[in-house]
């Protein structure tokens, strides 16, 4: 069956909630996250999303199920965490606009999509106006990980083809879980930045 992809912003997305939180869970559970699911923090940080009437949601959709998203809001609607690299870089947060996760369940990847995720992304914030920059962050993970599985291949060579370029001083921290652990640990997660107009 063929793949459909649908946008949504804000309270659009509602009937979608679920089916993300629970997406986001299984993929973010592989490496290099290795996030051990919360259902809790997930309505939270969805639901800045769905409050957020200018954020973007792509929806990959097999047969009305939800096997891929994409996520994106103007960062003045996002929270402290992801402000503070930005302020400290002296760039207006009015200015950017920030992409949450890209998740697709294995067994989708490799057809395009990661690619109709970055596309629609970018195309809401130049339908939007006023953006001069897209960003992102992701975590990273020293290359001699033992939990690293073999072929394993980060995401930067995409990332680059797409325009974007890995800032050597900007991070942000997030806590979460990682599975089998106890208690949440700090996880640094770096930013990459596009000039929209590129």
């Amino acid at each position: 069956m063929a793949i459909e992809v649908v946008t949504c912003s804000g309270e659009a997305v509602a009937p979608y909630l679920g089916d993300l939180a629970r997406l986001r869970i299984a993929v973010f559970r592989e490496y290099p996250y290795l996030y051990e699911g919360d259902a809790q923090y997930e309505q939270r940080y969805l639901a800045a999303y769905a409050r957020s009437p200018r954020s973007v949601f792509v929806l990959a959709l097999d047969g009305g199920r939800v096997v891929g998203a994409s996520t994106g809001l103007p960062l003045v609607d996002d929270g402290e965490a992801f402000h503070r690299p930005f302020l400290e870089r002296g760039l207006p947060l009015s200015e950017v606009f920030y992409f949450g996760e890209s998740v697709l369940l294995p067994e989708y990847r490799g057809q395009g999509l990661g690619h109709r995720f970055f596309d629609e992304r970018e195309a809401r914030a130049q339908r939007l106006g006023g953006f001069r920059v897209t960003a992102f962050c992701a975590v990273e993970r020293a290359d001699g990980d033992p939990r690293r599985p073999a072929g394993y291949r980060p995401n930067d060579v995409f990332w680059r083809k797409r325009g974007y370029v890995r800032q050597e001083d900007m991070f942000c921290a997030l806590d979460w879980k990682e599975a089998g652990d106890d208690a949440p640990t700090t996880h640094p997660l770096r930013f990459w930045l596009r000039p929209l107009d590129a």
